[in-house]
């Protein structure tokens, strides 16, 4: 008994299942969707479904560059186990390849794509997978240095020099800030929003001490001064060499300027979930 490509679409929106495995299931079920539901079941479908309520906090940051344009991508998984696996390995890549190749500039541009993908790659590792995040950095007419340290941290960081010999300048700039961790490039980029918070929370914590109010605006500056150094790329003290800034760094370069970064440090943001196994199969059997 043949099939339709309707017919594929309706076992998808049943089951929730990637293309392939539908084809596969509605050709091994001789073109029944109600069979073909059965055995998508079977080979464990339905357990991926359940597995989409689970913390997924492990996996990897894949890193990609191609000319004037970098790419990061956060995939997710539930245990470490996958996360080192070859085959997560190669599908965190292939997104990123994927992303970089068709301009994509966020995880919901991915669209059906992801959808089918991730569909298919929960039912081959048997976890949650999760493509979490996607950040895209463009440095027209210039150099993009790029970090990765072991899947778990990924940095691209745009200088504006097209120079062969700024090649490993980025590169360092990009382990800096992977270590380092600046919010802003420089002081001017500090937005109005985290200044007023962070002055509101000094002036609180000096009256809280006693300070005479005269003083508290002058020891306030001091303090914004003081946290520039902390998250401001350029303000701080260069990972590789503690005696110069990065400032001087780039001067001594020939007055480089970054255009701009980003940085995405895997499951940033995520709380991790803390079981026994005595809670786990209290759970599983309702008890």
């Amino acid at each position: 008994m043949s099939f339709s490509a309707t017919d594929v679409k309706k076992l998808r929106e049943i089951t929730g299942a990637g293309i392939m495995a539908c084809k596969e299931a509605l050709k091994e079920k001789g073109g029944s969707i109600e069979e073909a539901v059965t055995y998508l079941r079977k080979k464990g479908l339905a357990a991926a479904q359940k597995k989409q309520s689970r913390i997924a906090s492990e996996g990897r940051v894949a890193s990609g560059r191609e000319g004037e344009r970098g790419i990061l991508v956060e995939i997710n998984c539930e245990t470490d186990f996958v996360a080192k696996g070859e085959d997560f390995k190669a599908f965190t890549t292939d997104v990123a390849t994927y992303a970089l190749r068709e301009n994509i500039e966020s995880v919901k541009e991915l669209g059906k794509k992801k959808e089918e993908a991730v569909s298919e790659f929960i039912l081959k590792c048997g976890e949650k997978v999760e493509i979490r995040r996607l950040k895209i950095l463009n440095c027209p007419n210039g150099t993009i240095g790029e970090y990765n340290h072991g899947g778990r941290i990924g940095v691209l960081v745009g200088l504006e020099s097209s120079s062969d010999k700024v090649q490993e300048l980025a590169r360092d700039l990009a382990m800096h800030i992977a270590a380092c961790d600046p919010k802003f490039v420089e002081v001017a980029d500090i937005d109005e929003e985290f200044r007023n918070k962070e002055v509101e929370i000094y002036e609180a914590q000096l009256r809280a001490q006693g300070k005479p109010e005269k003083a508290i605006g002058h020891i306030v500056q001091g303090k914004l001064r003081k946290l520039a150094t902390q998250i401001c790329l350029v303000e701080q003290k260069f990972v590789k060499d503690q005696n110069k800034t990065v400032k001087e760094l780039l001067q001594e370069a020939g007055n480089i300027t970054v255009s701009g970064f980003v940085r995405i440090n895997l499951g940033e943001g995520i709380e991790s979930r803390k079981e026994n196994l005595a809670e786990e199969v209290a759970k599983m059997t309702g008890k």
